[in-house]
């Protein structure tokens, strides 16, 4: 299985955030589209960096209430790995699992395409098992 298969179930939409954007904004739209991570963009094509609600919590704790009227890019992630969508998919989960990593942005060509989270990596994985299992026990009970 490849990315693709993960983004034709979830979709190719991706919600960011600017760098120079406060946490306090950060927070508004990561409650409004109900997800955990942002990818951080200057112009929306562009990966700059990912903001997470980890990142907020952890920067809270470290610094204060004050984090939360700084900006975007004094707590984000800028080190981003990303990933394409020809990429394989026990791959992209293995690397996921074994650098904690929670959300993946999607690139084509060095283009922002999408985002992938672990969540959308194991709903499909269970999706295809429940259909193997279908397909196996309507075998059996032919």
């Amino acid at each position: 299985m490849k990315i693709s298969d993960v983004l034709r179930n979830k979709g190719e939409g991706v919600v960011t955030i600017r760098p120079d954007d406060t946490v306090a904004h950060l927070l508004e739209v990561l409650d409004e589209h109900g997800i955990g991570a942002l990818v951080v963009s200057v112009d929306g094509r562009e990966v700059s960096g990912i903001v997470s609600e980890r990142d907020v919590v952890r920067h809270l704790h470290r610094e204060g209430a004050s984090v939360v009227d700084g900006k975007v890019s004094a707590i984000m992630t800028t080190d981003v790995t990303t990933c394409g969508p020809d990429d394989d998919l026990e791959v992209l989960a293995r690397t996921m699992t074994d650098r904690r990593i929670r959300h993946l942005p999607v690139t084509v060509d060095g283009v922002l395409h999408s985002i992938v989270s672990i969540g959308d990596v194991v709903k499909l994985r269970i999706d295809t098992l429940q259909s193997e299992r279908d397909q196996l026990v309507g075998y059996i009970q032919q």
